[in-house]
């Protein structure tokens, strides 16, 4: 099933030339979720679109803050899936408490790091070199490793 985004309206994603945009990574993995889950025939794409304009039209008669695209949709997402019973709420509350007890930077801590440098190449099957020292995690280490 082919998504169709709006372009315009309340429930349409902000973009950049086009392009849809992310101001940070739980933007895009809330968009990638709740669009693996519309194509895998959880729901149907107007109905996500039907929770999100509402949740939309719930900030709007009581803004608390600035308003952010992505946190409505993430409301709507939550709303969705609670309502049509996708994920159990123990299993929900089991794993948000999995998530929270997680050390800051546990992704990338003291253990090796892996990647398939075969995918890192331009369109003309020629390799490129990158910085592991320019990329942090979130608790700060960096990635000191010669490629």
């Amino acid at each position: 099933m082919a998504l169709t985004l709006d372009i315009e309206g309340p429930a349409a994603p902000p973009r950049l030339n086009g392009e849809l945009v992310f101001d940070t990574p739980w933007e895009g993995r809330s968009f990638a979720m709740a669009a693996a889950l519309a194509e895998g025939g959880h729901f149907s794409w107007y109905e996500f679109r039907d929770h999100l304009i509402a949740a939309i039209g719930r900030w709007e008669s009581d803004p608390v803050g600035e308003y952010r695209y992505y946190e409505r949709w993430q409301e709507a997402l939550e709303s969705i899936v609670d309502e049509l019973e996708i994920v159990a709420q123990p299993e929900v509350d089991e794993l948000a408490a999995a998530y929270a007890a997680r050390p800051p930077g546990h992704d990338h801590g003291d253990h090796a790091h892996h990647h398939d440098h075969a995918r890192h190449q331009d369109h003309g099957g020629h390799r490129h070199r990158h910085d592991h020292a320019r990329h942090q995690d979130h608790g700060g280490h960096r990635h000191d490793h010669a490629h």
